[in-house]
């Protein structure tokens, strides 16, 4: 016996596109663009060169308060979509951050602080040494 062949998506009664057409729609996107070779490679240029670029600016604000550890990971993600290297390098990356908060959650409340307050003295210094190469932002002088 021979295994049945889908037929065609089901449409509605009022003739407007489905839930099921419109994702049927979307999910070739990838299938299209591998269809064609200069496409192919035009897109996984545009998404190694964002992704970069992303990873950069991420890697420049983790000294920095806010989220730079967040937009690493975030350009990361966008490599890992194309580049398998780039997948073992977040897989990696996640599994060492995974075993740093265990770690940290097991320690004392005390070194905890500890922590938290080297971190806080990391970002005055990181500040200083801003104020102290470029000056005072925001300054009309």
């Amino acid at each position: 016996m021979t295994p049945k062949e889908p037929g065609p998506l089901p449409t509605r009664d009022d003739d407007e596109p489905g839930l099921l057409d419109e994702v049927a729609g979307r999910l070739g996107f990838r299938a299209r663009i591998r269809a064609n070779p200069a496409l192919e490679l035009a897109y996984r240029i545009g998404v190694a060169v964002v992704g970069a670029a992303i990873v950069m600016i991420g890697l420049f604000l983790v000294p920095l308060p806010g989220p730079g550890w967040l937009v690493v990971f975030v350009g990361l993600g966008m490599l890992a979509s194309e580049f398998a290297w780039a997948e073992r390098l977040l897989d990696y990356a996640r599994a060492k951050v995974r075993g740093w908060t265990t770690w940290v959650r097991r320690r004392p409340r005390r070194t905890r602080l500890l922590l938290g307050a080297a971190a806080l003295v990391l970002m005055a210094v990181v500040a200083w040494g801003y104020v102290v190469w470029q000056g005072v932002p925001f300054t009309g002088g």
